[in-house]
């Protein structure tokens, strides 16, 4: 990686946090300044615009989240189990987020139809998230692991607007109590309805 390129991945990586806390309109260039330390040619330098670079800070945000929500499940064979760690993922995992929480809730919050970029950006990482989920238990309804009649859109739908809107309340309570009960409900949820149940075995006389 060139000089050029390392320093480009920093300001990106620096700048994600202010963009994540303050949204794009209210992100100004000596927020930037700061947070970098360059001077306004040394960002434009490597960036058309502070559009192009908000687009990269949301993809960089976007990418340390996913990686929380998804730290420890590729190990886990069971589906239920492991759409349960995502859920408690979710609720455990945000201090390694960066700075300002879900990037996702703050973009979609932000960009309205006035920064349609964004917007479109927030709109596909939803999507790729949403199938990701999707193809978890699809997986787990073909080896019997999840109910048969459980319908997989509907339930990552259900699962992750319980989680990103539990999130939004404990921010505007100041309290981690919304979180810890929509998690709780989630998880009961995926013992009681989703994880299929196991047929008792036949016994022969």
């Amino acid at each position: 990686m060139s000089k050029g390129e390392e320093t480009r991945e920093r300001i990106v990586a620096q700048a994600a946090s202010i963009f994540n806390r303050k949204g794009y309109a209210g992100t100004a260039l000596s927020d930037l300044m700061d947070a970098t330390g360059l001077e306004k040619g040394g960002i434009y330098r490597h960036f058309t615009s502070k559009q192009e670079l908000a687009g990269e800070a949301f993809d960089y945000a976007w990418k340390v989240a996913m990686e929380m929500r998804f730290a420890d499940t590729e190990q886990i064979p069971n589906a239920v189990d492991r759409l349960k760690q995502l859920i408690l993922n979710f609720r455990d995992r945000r201090s390694g987020l960066v700075p300002g929480g879900c990037p996702l809730l703050n973009t979609a919050v932000d960009a309205d139809d006035s920064n349609p970029q964004l917007r479109t950006k927030a709109r596909h990482a939803l999507s790729s998230l949403l199938d990701r989920l999707e193809l978890i238990v699809d997986e787990g309804k073909q080896r019997g692991e999840i109910c048969r009649d459980i319908d997989a859109r509907k339930l990552v739908v259900l699962t992750l607007s319980t989680l990103e809107g539990a999130l939004m309340l404990n921010r505007l309570q100041k309290s981690s109590e919304p979180l810890d009960i929509a998690c709780a409900h989630l998880v009961d949820h995926m013992e009681t309805v989703v994880r299929a149940k196991k047929k008792p075995k036949s016994t022969t006389r």
